[in-house]
């Protein structure tokens, strides 16, 4: 029984059978998953989903640095309201993406800050989002003090993954550790997170594990145990053993029943 917790299953990918998802998920013991809000509509659509599996299916309310300048003067007021609604577990996915920079950076680090300020006033994770800018994200979170933070996908390197785990960030874990090319460093690092920081997610329908046989078009929660036995076999340790540890971090960190 494992837990994933991000999950982006209003996806037009998921369209056409996002209930026979959720239930392949769960028979492969994937029993909890949280649906990533990466917009106002989107974190606003994940909750309703959400709202209907309760106890199944939770759910985080944030825009994505990608959405930064779509922003206005009401978001903070909007997301606040949307995390008051039952099975909302946290703010985000938010954070800074200087690889892509669909928005300005300075809206990135400006609606960045906003929405730590939201988590800190609401005592709620926020679940992050960086890529290529981690000097700038990670003094920003510094100047903020998040009740628990959650460093979604993480694929950075040594420096950065000391500098999270000194903030006390937790660590979440894709396929991308399956990867035979991308994965290499990851896969070394895996086994120095400490295992109530770690977590284990899928970012479905990204990020679909290469050892997969035949190769995926698109990732599901059902193969988050394909990342729960690459972490085990790095750590090696059993996969029962990281599959309880990773469950219990992410029933604290997000407050999970």
């Amino acid at each position: 029984m494992i837990i994933d917790i991000g999950v982006n299953l209003t996806h037009r990918h998921f369209a056409s059978d996002r209930e026979k998802v959720i239930e392949r998920a769960i028979a492969a013991g994937v029993t909890v998953m949280i649906l990533t809000g990466t917009s106002e509509a989107n974190s606003r659509e994940s909750q309703a989903i959400a709202a209907a599996r309760p106890g199944v299916l939770f759910s985080t309310a944030g825009v994505h640095p990608h959405g930064a300048s779509q922003c206005d003067a009401g978001t903070i007021a909007r997301l606040r309201t949307l995390a008051a609604l039952p099975g909302v577990v946290a703010i985000g996915e938010c954070g800074l993406d200087f690889n892509r920079d669909f928005s300005p950076r300075p809206m990135q680090e400006k609606w960045f800050a906003a929405q730590l300020a939201l988590a800190v006033e609401l005592g709620l994770p926020v679940f992050l989002h960086e890529r290529d800018a981690h000097e700038r994200f990670i003094a920003i979170l510094r100047e903020h003090r998040v009740v628990d933070a959650v460093v979604h996908c993480f694929t950075g390197g040594a420096k950065e993954l000391d500098a999270y785990l000194r903030l006390g960030a937790c660590i979440g874990i894709t396929g991308w550790i399956c990867d035979e090319r991308r994965g290499v460093e990851l896969r070394k690092l895996t086994a120095k997170i400490p295992l109530d920081r770690l977590m284990i997610e899928t970012d479905a329908p990204f990020l679909a594990p290469r050892d997969v046989r035949p190769k995926l078009s698109r990732n599901e929660p059902m193969y988050l145990p394909n990342v729960l036995a690459a972490i085990a076999r790095e750590r090696n340790e059993t996969i029962e053993a990281v599959a309880a540890a990773t469950t219990a971090t992410a029933r604290r960190v997000f407050r999970l029943p």
